[in-house]
């Protein structure tokens, strides 16, 4: 994996399980971002294989952040977290370009099965 993922979600906690669930699984990490404005500054600067974004968050929020990216670089490829009851903004991030979504809380199993997915 060239550039590895960047990984954006505002809880670190939140962060660090992707994290884990991630290397476990042989993927790398290119970085990580507390809120869509930093992930905006971080995808420039490390130019990762795949982001996997939070929808909410401070500053600026998942799909906010998904559009911006996708106008810089129509080929990204994000995966969007979600907590349940969220439906309306993951259809809408994933028209805005995102490639597939997970629910929290995480599954190791769907986490990875989306990023491949994404990776395809």
């Amino acid at each position: 994996m060239a550039n590895g993922v960047l990984i954006v979600d505002d809880a670190a906690f939140m962060r660090m399980m992707i994290k884990d669930i991630l290397t476990k699984n042989g993927f790398e990490i290119a970085g990580e971002a507390e809120n869509g404005k930093v992930a905006i500054e971080k995808y420039t600067e490390l130019d990762p294989e795949l982001v996997v974004m939070d929808i909410t968050m401070p500053e600026v929020d998942g799909i906010q952040a998904v559009k911006q990216i996708m106008s810089m670089d129509p080929k990204a490829r994000i995966v969007m977290c979600s907590a349940m009851g969220q439906q309306a903004m993951v259809i809408e991030s994933i028209q805005a370009g995102a490639k597939d979504f997970i629910v929290k809380p995480f599954q190791a199993d769907r986490v990875i099965e989306a990023v491949k997915k994404a990776l395809g």
